[in-house]
């Protein structure tokens, strides 16, 4: 019995002993993975302040860009509402047709649907200057129907005011800004539109038909709306056939998370 005792007191002891380096091991893991997790917290702050310092290096170039080269503003046309102006010219006109006539001023008939929309006809939103314009509401009915009477007249086209080529030139301008900005803020886009050269753009090459157009500017849509969400642009404030209009918030000083 002497004997198992001493025999089982040393066995206790080398247990006890391997405890003990277990325990120094494990000591210094824990030591390992607390400076480990010290510096992937610096790596941590340091990514993201370079993150931030990119952020506004991004939003620097971009409102620089928009301000020198890719200007865009509000136009405002002088047109009164039709209700007003029948109101003054009948003063026994009822309160309902009024508002039927604001209801009917703020449709439009757009690709075969009715749109309902408060900016009809009122705004414009300009790009790299106050006459080269698209409709607020996305209504580019002038560029189809400039196409259909250039195939039916002979001879060149001497209108340069034409709403057609301010149209057309508006959303290559718009296309150029939408490709920089994907450069500038790293986000691949969804659809690919050409600009490289004017003679193969999509809006300043030749005269497109309708389907084309639609398609072109549907794409185009698309990559302004992909840039916005990926800038946490307010989804509230987005509307898929508003091309410029989107364009200015997402490039809007206003804009939180531009460069993100």
């Amino acid at each position: 019995d002497t004997e198992g005792l001493l025999r089982i007191k040393e066995e206790n002891q080398k247990h006890y002993r391997r405890a003990q380096r277990h325990q120094e091991k494990k000591e210094k893991i824990q030591r390992h993975n607390r400076k480990l997790g010290d510096l992937v917290e610096k790596k941590t702050y340091d990514l993201k302040t370079q993150y931030e310092h990119l952020a506004n290096l991004r939003r620097t170039h971009i409102l620089e860009l928009t301000s020198v080269i890719f200007p865009m503003e509000e136009v405002k046309t002088s047109m009164r509402d039709p209700a007003d102006v029948s109101s003054e010219s009948d003063n026994a006109m009822t309160s309902s047709t009024v508002s039927k006539l604001a209801e009917a001023r703020r449709t439009t008939y757009l690709s075969g649907r009715w749109v309902c929309d408060d900016h009809n006809g009122d705004t414009s939103i300009s790009i790299t200057g106050p006459w080269i314009i698209l409709p607020n509401n996305g209504d580019y009915s002038a560029y189809y129907s400039w196409v259909e009477e250039k195939k039916t007249t002979q001879g060149p086209d001497m209108e340069h005011n034409n709403p057609a080529h301010t149209i057309s030139a508006a959303l290559c301008y718009a296309t150029q800004l939408v490709n920089t900005l994907s450069l500038i803020l790293d986000v691949n886009l969804p659809k690919k539109l050409c600009n490289r050269q004017v003679k193969t753009h999509e809006f300043c090459g030749e005269n497109l038909s309708r389907h084309r157009f639609t398609r072109a500017v549907k794409k185009l849509n698309a990559n302004i709306l992909h840039l916005c969400f990926s800038q946490h642009v307010n989804l509230d404030l987005l509307h898929p056939l508003h091309t410029l209009r989107n364009l200015m918030y997402l490039v809007s000083p206003d804009t939180e998370n531009l460069g993100r």
